[in-house]
C-alpha cells in the first residue's frame, strides 16, 4: 500500500466492524496505489486529486461500489460503470459482492481509476442537465400557476434544492399523493428551504 498517501483519519473507516471491510480494505490499497489523496467525507473514504473528488467507497444491504464522481465520462470499455437511479446524472458505480470480484479486477479497477484521473487532468466538465429540462408533475405546475408567492419562492430555490422536490413529488404514482406531497412541503418551500433543510 502507498503509506505516503494513507489518511490516519480515515483508519477508523476500514477498522469498523462491518459487512464489506474486508473488501474495503482490498479497494483502499488499489486506490491509493493509484496515488490518490485519502479523505473522509460524507463518513466515507473518498479519494481525490488536487482537491477534485474522483472515487468513494460505499457499502450497501446487497454489495459495496466504487462510485466515479464522474463515471458518465468513462469510456467503460468493460461495460461495469452503473448508474445508481435515473435521476444520477454524473456518478457511475461499480459493485461488488465479495472480496474475489474485487482482487479478480484489480487491473481493471487500477485502469478505470487512471482514467478517471485522466477525465480530471483534461478539466473535463459533465453537463448537468438544468432545471428547466425535468419534466414538472402536473399538480406542482398547477400550484405554480395558481399561487403567485409559491412560484417565487420556489423560482428562488437553488436549482439542487428544486430539483429534489420535483423528484420527490414525481415519484408518488398516484396525483392524490403527490398533491398531498405538495401540500405538506409548500409551508418548507414558501421559507425558502430545500426538501431536507
Amino acid at each position: 500500500m502507498a503509506k505516503s498517501n494513507r489518511n490516519p483519519k480515515v483508519d477508523f473507516f476500514f477498522g469498523k466492524s462491518g459487512k464489506w471491510q474486508e473488501e474495503f480494505v482490498e479497494l483502499r490499497m488499489i486506490i491509493l496505489d493509484c496515488g490518490l489523496t485519502e479523505e473522509l467525507k460524507w463518513g466515507q473514504a473518498c479519494y481525490s486529486f488536487q482537491e477534485n473528488n474522483i472515487v468513494l467507497m460505499h457499502g450497501f444491504k446487497e454489495y459495496c461500489a466504487l462510485l466515479f464522481f464522474k463515471g458518465v465520462l468513462l469510456k467503460d470499455p468493460k461495460h461495469i460503470l452503473i448508474q445508481q437511479t435515473e435521476n444520477v446524472q454524473a456518478a457511475r458505480q461499480i459493485r461488488f459482492t465479495n472480496v474475489h470480484e474485487i482482487v479478480k479486477m484489480k487491473s481493471i479497477l487500477k485502469a478505470y481509476v487512471k482514467e478517471a484521473i485522466a477525465v480530471e487532468k483534461a478539466g473535463l466538465k459533465v453537463t448537468l442537465k438544468k432545471t428547466s429540462d425535468f419534466n414538472l408533475p402536473e399538480e406542482l405546475q398547477d400550484r405554480l400557476n395558481e399561487m403567485p408567492a409559491f412560484k417565487k419562492a420556489f423560482n428562488a430555490l437553488t436549482p439542487g434544492r428544486q430539483r429534489a422536490y420535483i423528484f420527490y413529488f414525481s415519484q408518488a404514482k398516484h396525483s392524490i399523493t403527490r398533491t398531498s406531497r405538495i401540500e405538506k412541503c409548500t409551508p418548507q418551500i414558501l421559507k425558502g428551504k430545500g426538501l431536507n433543510d
